[in-house]
């Protein structure tokens, strides 16, 4: 009796050490899975190289990211395994009592046979019950002979049952391994690739820093023939503004020679009583330029499209170029079709066509100017006078780019505008 109580101890402590290493387990394996979902994912995003021979910033983050979750496997798998291993050691041990039980069995079974096999005639059991006492004695006797039997039965079948618990143990035994053996497998699968991708992954970093520094060298020179363009665009708009200003004193002179030799006084004192036009309101020097003025800004959000068709590249504003490379813009960049016409976003005289490379137009809308650049052809001339939606020009295109483009620009005399909040959204 002691020794069934021994057993079912022993089979309870392994059924809660199989629980509980099937649930630790379940979720490794659920943490494992979502892992192997995360790689499977960035790996999608490492496969959408297209024509570039090298990894992009995007790409060697992925891989970074790759390879911390790759580590993170591993360590999931090593807690796995170091699960299985508690699990084999435990099973072990239940097999070694199991098997001492069981050879215990078997000795007890040896000495019932033995005892059976020297009183095997009926003889000796007569003898055996007749050679009793009495009547209790020999009623007794009987019992313990069928008990005897009775025994014999129960160590058969306990012998039978001990032998299926070890056939048990030791086959989940060998899926323990075999689980073992295959994660082991994996885990080293997963630092070969560690390895390989991380001489990749320094490879392709230390690339992308020379590439980098020769970006940056080619956005420098880009960046220094767009200068010289803005220089002159703007050097045109002060210029605008400048002779606008001249103007006014002058016009402002003469109406005070006028009214000083009208009522009297000195030039100075009645110069004081004309209103001064200051900043970009000099540009409206006629009733023509302060309507156009007026036009202009009461269109604020409603003016059309420089081109038919396009879309906005770059914005306007403080904007990463590419790879940690910022700069300021004070134009919006407008992709098209090749040779796309170009058209002016309201009606006003061109002031100046700049041609440095690629050519540039400003027109005058009162104390507004727009300017179009990057133009491979103009249509218009100084002093010209057009109306909203006139042609001045086609898109030039952009080699490294690998596509045409024009930049819009929008002053209100000299400080430059949103171009974004002008047109029509």
């Amino acid at each position: 009796m002691e020794f069934k109580k021994i057993v079912l101890s022993i089979f309870s402590i392994f059924l809660f050490v199989s629980v509980g290493f099937g649930q630790s387990s379940l979720e490794l394996k659920k943490q494992r899975e979502r892992l192997d979902k995360e790689i499977a994912e960035l790996q999608k995003i490492l496969s959408a190289k297209t024509q570039e021979k090298l990894l992009s910033q995007r790409e060697v983050s992925a891989l970074s990211k790759q390879l911390d979750l790759r580590e993170d496997k591993i360590s999931t798998i090593n807690s796995e395994l170091r699960i299985i291993n508690n699990n084999i050691a435990s099973n072990n041990k239940i097999v070694d009592k199991l098997k001492d039980e069981l050879e215990k069995l078997r000795q007890d079974y040896e000495k019932m046979i033995l005892f059976a096999f020297r009183n095997k005639n009926s003889y000796n059991k007569m003898m055996f019950i007749f050679a009793s006492k009495d009547f209790n004695q020999a009623f007794k006797r009987v019992k313990y002979l069928q008990q005897f039997t009775d025994a014999r039965k129960v160590k058969v079948s306990e012998i039978e049952g001990h032998k299926k618990q070890i056939e048990l143990k030791l086959a989940q035994l060998q899926r323990d391994k075999q689980t073992q053996q295959a994660l082991l497998k994996e885990q080293q699968s997963e630092r070969n690739v560690i390895a390989k991708d991380k001489a990749a992954h320094s490879q392709q970093l230390s690339q992308i820093v020379k590439e980098e520094r020769g970006f940056k060298g080619q956005l420098t020179k880009k960046q220094q023939e767009k200068r010289r363009l803005d220089a002159a665009i703007k050097s045109a708009i002060a210029r605008e503004v400048e002779a606008a200003r001249k103007a006014e004193e002058e016009r402002r002179r003469r109406l005070a020679e006028a009214e000083a030799k009208k009522s009297g006084t000195t030039v100075a004192e009645a110069e004081k009583k004309i209103e001064k036009k200051t900043g970009s309101a000099v540009l409206n020097n006629s009733p023509e330029a302060t309507k156009l003025s007026a036009g202009f800004s009461s269109n604020r959000g409603r003016l059309p499209w420089p081109v038919s068709q396009g879309n906005i590249v770059r914005n306007y504003g403080n904007v990463t170029v590419e790879r940690g490379v910022r700069d300021f813009y004070d134009y919006i960049r407008i992709r098209t079709a090749d040779n796309a016409s170009v058209k002016s976003i309201f009606e006003g005289t061109v002031i100046r066509v700049i041609n440095m490379g690629s050519s540039a137009v400003i027109v005058q809308h009162g104390e507004y100017l727009s300017v179009y650049s990057n133009l491979k052809s103009v249509s218009v001339r100084n002093g010209q006078k057009i109306s909203t939606g006139t042609v001045i020009g086609t898109t030039d295109s952009d080699p490294d780019a690998g596509y045409s483009y024009v930049d819009l620009s929008v002053y209100r005399g000299q400080t430059h505008m949103n171009p974004s909040s002008w047109i029509a959204r």
